[in-house]
């Protein structure tokens, strides 16, 4: 089955939820104002409390107490609570596609902790809209399980190969193409913004690396979260690539930072959105 086929069938199976359309509407919208924001999120009490949990978590950080989406809105922006709500959305699309061969709880946790990571390199960074890179982190393996789902003999067969290659590398020998860039475009198809699917397209595209900062940083933090959570296969692999080296300036200690905080808050995130 081809790239295009696994797209179409991941976007004919799951759509985003209609709020995630109309905030983004409303957010592209220059006659909108703060209060069309609160309330288009306010109608949905769920979505409201979800939304504002994210806001007190770990991933903001801010001294006092956020009580209203208005203040939400004002405090972290509306760019930021898009990035909530559809980070909290991504649990229906990764419950949608699950499949007895993944375990899903331990992919959602890999998903959130690459997100954290990705997340905490960007703020190190500077790079505008860091908590966008939480999003991309959770979403950038979401066709795992879309392709798990569709032919789970071609996956088994994948997942039982046996190399000492990175997961990228033997998925574009096996499928022709990677995850992530699947991933991507799956993204791309459900209408979210640049900022979210580029990145998650080409993160294992390294001729990307040398003029793109977003992409570095992910593909960075991906390859944080293999060294990490599967130490036995991947503890050693290079986490600078020469061209990820060239394009950010970071050193280990901000790496080990990351490690440290992604170890920290991954659990408390996954429990409030899953």
């Amino acid at each position: 089955m081809s790239l295009d086929k696994y797209v179409s069938y991941a976007g004919k199976s799951f759509t985003l939820p209609d709020i995630c359309m109309r905030l983004r509407s409303t957010l592209d919208d220059p006659r909108s104002s703060m209060e069309d924001i609160a309330v288009l999120i306010g109608a949905d009490p769920s979505l409201t409390a979800k939304v504002l949990r994210l806001a007190n978590s770990s991933l903001f950080r801010f001294p006092s107490q956020i009580e209203s989406v208005t203040k939400a809105i004002n405090v972290i922006g509306g760019e930021a609570l898009y990035n909530l709500v559809i980070a909290e959305t991504a649990t229906s699309a990764f419950k949608h596609f699950d499949t007895l061969l993944i375990d899903l709880d331990k992919h959602w946790h890999a998903s959130v902790y690459c997100g954290m990571v990705a997340k905490s390199l960007a703020m190190r960074l500077n790079v505008r809209g860091a908590e966008r890179f939480f999003v991309m982190g959770i979403l950038q393996n979401l066709s795992e399980l879309v392709i798990a789902k569709k032919e789970p003999k071609r996956y088994d067969d994948y997942r039982h190969t046996q190399t000492s290659e990175l997961p990228h590398i033997e998925q574009l020998a096996h499928f022709g193409f990677t995850f992530a860039q699947c991933s991507g475009i799956i993204l791309e198809k459900w209408h979210l913004p640049i900022g979210l699917y580029y990145p998650v397209t080409f993160m294992n595209d390294e001729s990307k690396y040398t003029s793109d900062v977003d992409i570095c940083v992910l593909a960075l933090a991906s390859r944080i979260t293999l060294s990490q959570l599967d130490k036995e296969s991947y503890a050693d692999i290079e986490l600078f690539t020469p061209e990820i080296a060239n394009t950010v300036s970071l050193d280990m200690e901000v790496i080990s930072n990351s490690i440290e905080y992604a170890e920290q808050e991954t659990a408390k995130i996954v429990s409030l959105i899953h």
